[in-house]
């Protein structure tokens, strides 16, 4: 059996849903091919959805947000189970399952369900369990598998109490002491949530700072944060041996360079992900990939086979599900002749506690290109909004060039910043200084409120 489409999509997370849209929206025939039974890939099933899901119910169940609030202490009524924990993630899950079918639906998109890979350059066969196979043909083919966790050879992931960042969320008991190994986004987020429920945890990476590619200043205000919440920072540590009893009544023991041994009952491995290729038969029609399985794509997202487009995870950094959306519009769009590009400047959402988000240059970064610039700052304990909240440690940065005064960064950490930077952003897309943030009226008491706090301390410095 064989169909003829515009465009065949594999994989229906962020990426592969809003190119089948965009591309039905121009009125082709689109087709999605998902090896899973249900829609969405790790960002609606094992990753960003219950990551930030899981982050709420912990802040929640933890009496987080309440803490220092009129005085009164917050703390846990009694034990929370994995059943709290996860109630909620699985509500969210199936609305979002749903809610891409509908999308999908209603753009006239066909969904099929199986194993997708290519048997030529414009035919995918999909392997059906229980079904014949179909061969689907079409112009164009756009590569939107993802990726999953990298499992370093040192772990017995086949024992229930070592976890990867996707498993983690068919736990059975919550740990009672966690090691999370790896400093990446996900490991300090996860990190984040479990000591927020009182969890002993204990963080482990090589590398000597904490997530590096922040601002030094933020990536330093967050390491406090995190070691205020009861995170046990092992930065530039490594883990060389673990030992897992095969009695779960005994603890995990991991042994760090250096000699210093751990025990915990349960550990999460978070060591970077590989790109889901395998199987999908792309080098031989003669799609490059790298080390770890990425597709190798240009600025339009084509890979070495001009008809063949890959975007998300499965290209590698920045492996966000944001920028995973804006490439595949992108792609959609140059395959059927419209020009488009994405933003130059691209947000950061790290879903800690608190929240850390940033766009544009950093301080190093402008010191290192010798770019002159001047650094405003708002704290949130000078914010009404912030007061009433109880956010008394949060910050907000802005750093502008010191002749022309526009815009070039944006740093945020506290409560809402993920959603706060994003009028730092609009700002930087525009090409817009102090002028934008001084004549701009915010509502009262706001968090926003800050930009304009931050933009007359930069002005003051200047004058002084």
């Amino acid at each position: 059996m064989a169909d003829d489409f515009d465009l065949v999509v594999i994989g229906s997370g962020p990426a592969g849903e809003q190119g089948a849209v965009h591309a039905a929206r121009l009125g082709k025939r689109v087709v999605v091919v998902e090896k899973e039974p249900v829609p969405g890939g790790t960002a609606a099933n094992t990753g960003t959805l219950p990551s930030k899901t899981l982050r709420e119910t912990a802040l929640y169940l933890s009496g987080y947000r309440a803490r220092g609030l009129f005085g009164v202490e917050t703390v846990l009524k009694r034990e929370a189970t994995v059943s709290d924990l996860l109630y909620r993630e699985r509500r969210v899950k199936e609305t979002e399952r749903a809610r891409i079918d509908v999308n999908l639906e209603r753009n006239g998109v066909e969904r099929v369900q199986g194993k997708g890979s290519l048997v030529d350059a414009h035919t995918v066969l999909v392997q059906r369990e229980g079904h014949p196979d179909r061969r689907i043909t079409a112009r164009f083919i756009l590569i939107a598998t993802g990726s999953s966790p990298y499992r370093p050879p040192l772990y017995p992931f086949d024992d229930p109490r070592v976890h990867d960042s996707d498993e983690l969320l068919d736990i059975t008991a919550l740990p009672s002491a966690l090691m999370v190994v790896g400093a990446g986004v996900v490991g300090c987020e996860y990190a984040c949530m479990f000591a927020a429920l009182g969890i002993p945890v204990t963080l482990v990476d090589p590398k000597p700072d904490l997530l590096s590619f922040l601002d030094t200043e933020f990536s330093g205000l967050l390491r406090e944060r995190m070691t205020a919440l009861g995170v046990r920072m092992r930065l530039g540590h490594s883990v060389e041996a673990i030992q897992v009893p095969q009695e779960n009544t005994e603890p995990i023991r991991l042994t760090l360079a250096g000699g210093e041994m751990i025990e915990v009952d349960q550990v999460l491995v978070a060591a970077g992900r590989s790109a889901n290729t395998a199987g999908l038969g792309l080098e031989p029609v003669g799609v490059k990939l790298g080390k770890r399985g990425q597709v190798e794509v240009g600025s339009t997202y084509q890979t070495a086979v001009p008809h063949i487009y890959a975007v998300g995870d499965v290209i590698g950094f920045p492996a966000l599900a944001s920028t995973a959306m804006e490439q595949a519009r992108v792609a959609v769009l140059h395959a059927f002749g419209q020009v488009q590009t994405i933003s130059p400047v691209l947000p950061y959402g790290i879903y800690t506690i608190p929240e850390v988000s940033m766009a544009g240059e950093t301080e190093q970064g402008l010191i290192a290109k010798g770019i002159p610039y001047v650094a405003g700052r708002a704290g949130y304990v000078i914010n009404p909004r912030g007061q009433i909240i109880g956010e008394g440690r949060g910050r907000l940065k802005l750093l502008f060039h010191r002749e022309s005064l526009k815009l070039l960064g944006v740093h945020v950490l506290g409560e809402q910043a993920s959603e706060l930077v994003h009028i730092g952003l609009l700002a930087l897309v525009a090409g817009a200084g102090t002028q934008l943030f001084v004549e701009t009226c915010f509502n009262y008491p706001t968090l926003s409120e800050m930009y304009k706090t931050a933009t007359y301390d930069a002005l003051q410095q200047l004058q002084a």
